[in-house]
């Protein structure tokens, strides 16, 4: 196969990055400053704000779609339609790290809920009350703590039994298993789903099995 020269760009990541130009065939190679992978938009900062501005955008049109072109506003016909992938698919990957990502998010879920008939004039904790929902926010904590829970059960056999160290603890008062995190220089490190979700794994408590253990009676899962 040739390399087509063409449809490849650069993206330096990285404060300290040297940003060599890279040239094949004597011919450098154009930069970029955000590009796109399976979906997802990464810039050179690391910083998903592209990316959520994305998402909603996305999520907002479908919204859009939705309101224009269906007459029924039952909760029944209008939550399986919003429930689409823009906000939640891969978003291990892609979690918001600043409150006005988060909140640009959750202000389609708001959006959505209000949508459906005699909720209009609810608050958003009552309409999420009323159908039964979480905020988007708790959502992507669940989905943070599941997937957690499957790489160290070895649901993913390429390195997932790699990404995560497991320091055990005889203390009664936590789960008895806590991962265990590293030092970095970076602040942005801390919001990488490896290590953001370390806080949270090492709080459950041991009533909830653990895919190391045998689950015993009474127990409740993930």
């Amino acid at each position: 196969m040739r390399f087509n020269k063409a449809k490849c760009r650069v993206l330096h990541v990285g404060q300290s990055n040297p940003w060599y130009q890279y040239r094949p065939a004597d011919k450098g190679m154009e930069s970029s400053p955000a590009e796109k992978e399976l979906g997802v938009l990464v810039d050179e900062k690391l910083d998903m704000s592209q990316q959520c501005a994305l998402a909603a955008q996305k999520a907002n049109h479908g919204l859009g779609c939705i309101k224009s072109s269906v007459a029924s506003r039952s909760s029944e016909g209008i939550l399986p339609l919003c429930s689409g992938p823009h906000l939640e698919s891969c978003v291990q990957l892609w979690s918001p790290q600043h409150r006005k990502d988060m909140d640009l998010l959750e202000r389609v879920q708001r959006r959505a809920t209000k949508m459906i008939r005699r909720m209009e004039h609810l608050s958003y904790e009552e309409r999420l009350r009323e159908l039964g929902l979480f905020s988007l926010e708790k959502r992507r904590l669940q989905g943070d703590i599941i997937a957690a829970f499957q790489y160290l059960k070895g649901a993913y056999k390429k390195g997932g039994d790699r990404l995560f160290s497991k320091a055990c603890s005889d203390r009664t008062t936590d789960n008895g298993f806590k991962l265990k995190g590293g030092r970095f220089r970076w602040d942005m490190r801390k919001k990488f789903f490896t290590v953001r979700v370390m806080k949270h794994w090492n709080r459950l408590p041991r009533k909830v099995p653990h895919p190391w253990e045998r689950p015993r009676p009474g127990w409740v899962g993930l």
